[in-house]
């Protein structure tokens, strides 16, 4: 009977593409990542995995691919997931072929038109006669004209890796696509790219992703914690206005908590003093009567057994209302437990900080512009210097920053406090612990505690003042770098940000957009994060084109 049922199963299709049943992952060190996690991906879902760094958002995309194990649940997948890596140093070794899983039909194809017309190569190349023109078409979308199939990944740029396996996705069609922070090296025409692609993909698609435009583009959002994922039926924006409704029921849940705990205080207050009285006019009468001390003894212990009581019942009150106030405040989103208070930059407002007149800058192979460039920066401005990879917009911060001095043309630079944050926050000294790198900052008289306080107040409480800086998070980074500007009593006169959301997830984005938006200094941005440069109100673009034309 139970093998009959089993043939029949297998006769029925399954809706689902992947199934994941109460599972949960721990570490090769044994530490539990997550656990109880259920999620269903219907065929032609496509969804969006967001959550803090840390929590396992790329460890669930590698599970669902095959690549790691579980250490208990059930993981059912109904097709091959083609999965885009969020970094792609450990595939420098494979050919541009081996990279788009095409090398077998390409071999295949060769071999026959070499005169192997055998069986197996028929039937590796199928009815893939136009591989070939197929591979040059797709690659020529992406911006990648005159590639070699046999070319080494290791040759190619950040972004060019990621637009081989972009390509990929357009030359195989794979039932379940799975992409892992796939717009973090592509430029702008890249990541409009992107979007097109997500947006026109009609199969089952699961992406993990902090970048808040592509996040629109997708129906579902499923907000991934150590204890479960939890889906919002909507894109982005939906997700948001929950979770504004989810943090008003929170505050007003804790406002209603501090009023009866405030309550519960001063009733408790009120019954002790109530009850010393009574003690004190009892005992005070039972004298004047001449009870004996053994019947006052007898007394006295059940008015203080009474008094007892009565304290526990009100003690017992406020401690269980106290808890339920400090697990609610715990459960705050940490972006409100942030305290921001940056000191005030001393230069006036619009004093020229840089000036560049006919600039440029040579290689080994001529100049980096076709065009010289000329442009001036004035502080207080909010600049965003964008352009495509390649265009050269590194070389310029170099130039703006005096580390590199260009080929041709003057600059003046002004005396100024400037501070470079790159996107790894490097800044950082991974030699010192969390609170070393902060006292590193301390140009001014503050003591330990004062220190500490500040940590605490960028979420670095003290079980992570000793934690060697180079195991911390990006996340981490940039709010332990933030932190170290605000303790430092000089101000920067010039902040220089070089894509620096792309290692951080969305929370910590939003303690960086607040923590600029704090500072009243000069800001220069590179970022392709459309929505970070309004958040931090950039009102001057620079573009770079490969034409290096500066506007």
């Amino acid at each position: 009977m139970s093998s009959l049922a089993g043939s029949f199963s297998l006769l029925i299709k399954k809706d689902f593409m992947v199934s994941l049943q109460n599972i949960s992952y721990a570490h090769p060190n044994k530490e539990v990542l997550f656990s109880h996690i259920d999620l269903i991906i219907n065929n032609s879902d496509k969804i969006a995995v967001i959550g803090n760094n840390g929590v396992g958002k790329s460890s669930l995309l590698k599970i669902i691919a095959g690549y790691l194990p579980v250490l208990s649940g059930i993981v059912s997948v109904e097709a091959t997931p083609y999965y885009v890596p969020q970094a792609y140093g450990q595939y420098n070794h494979l050919t541009i072929a081996q990279a788009l899983g095409i090398e077998h039909t390409l071999n295949a194809l060769n071999a026959i038109l070499a005169g192997d017309a055998s069986a197996s190569n028929f039937e590796v190349l199928g009815d893939d006669w136009n591989i070939e023109e197929r591979c040059s078409e797709v690659l020529n979308s992406w911006g990648l004209p005159n590639f070699q199939m046999h070319q080494r990944l290791s040759s190619l740029s950040g972004g060019q890796k990621a637009k081989i396996f972009l390509a990929g996705v357009t030359l195989n069609q794979p039932e379940l696509l799975l992409l892992d922070e796939p717009g973090n090296h592509l430029d702008k025409a890249g990541r409009s790219m992107l979007y097109d692609l997500i947006s026109s993909y009609s199969k089952s698609l699961v992406v993990v992703s902090h970048d808040r435009s592509l996040l629109d583009l997708l129906p579902k959002i499923g907000e991934l914690s150590a204890s479960g994922i939890k889906i919002y039926g909507g894109n982005y924006r939906f997700y948001v206005e929950q979770k504004d409704i989810e943090q008003q029921s929170l505050d007003q849940a804790i406002h209603t908590n501090e009023k009866a705990l405030r309550k519960a205080k001063e009733k408790e207050r009120e019954a002790n003093q109530r009850q010393q009285k009574l003690d004190a006019r009892g005992k005070g009468k039972q004298t004047q009567a001449g009870v004996s001390r053994i019947m006052m003894n007898t007394l006295r212990n059940k008015a203080e057994k009474s008094t007892s009581k009565t304290q526990q019942v009100h003690a017992e009150k406020t401690r269980d209302l106290s808890h339920e106030l400090h697990a609610l405040r715990a459960s705050r989103p940490d972006l409100d437990k942030i305290k921001f208070d940056f000191n005030a930059a001393v230069m006036h407002q619009g004093k020229m900080l840089f000036r560049a007149s006919g600039i440029n800058f040579s290689y080994t192979s001529g100049n980096l512009w076709n065009q010289d460039l000329s442009l001036e920066i004035y502080s207080g401005e909010r600049i965003a210097l964008s352009g495509d990879n390649g265009s050269g917009k590194t070389t310029l911060l170099k130039i703006i920053r005096g580390s590199l001095q260009p080929s041709s043309g003057e600059v003046f630079i002004a005396p100024a406090r400037t501070v470079y944050i790159d996107q790894e926050y490097s800044l950082i000294n991974d030699d010192l612990n969390v609170y070393q790198q902060a006292e590193l900052f301390n140009t001014g008289t503050l003591p330990e505690h004062e220190i500490k306080i500040r940590l605490a107040r960028f979420l670095f409480d003290a079980d992570d003042w000793a934690k060697p800086c180079n195991v911390l998070s990006g996340g981490e980074r940039m709010r332990l770098l933030l932190c170290c500007m605000v303790i430092d009593i000089h101000a920067p006169d010039l902040i220089i940000l070089d894509e620096p959301t792309n290692n951080i997830d969305i929370k910590n984005i939003q303690i960086l957009s607040r923590v600029i938006n704090d500072y009243r200094g000069t800001l220069i941005v590179v970022s392709h994060d459309e929505l970070f440069l309004e958040e931090v109100d950039v009102q001057r673009f620079i573009t770079m084109p490969s034409a290096a034309t500066v506007k």
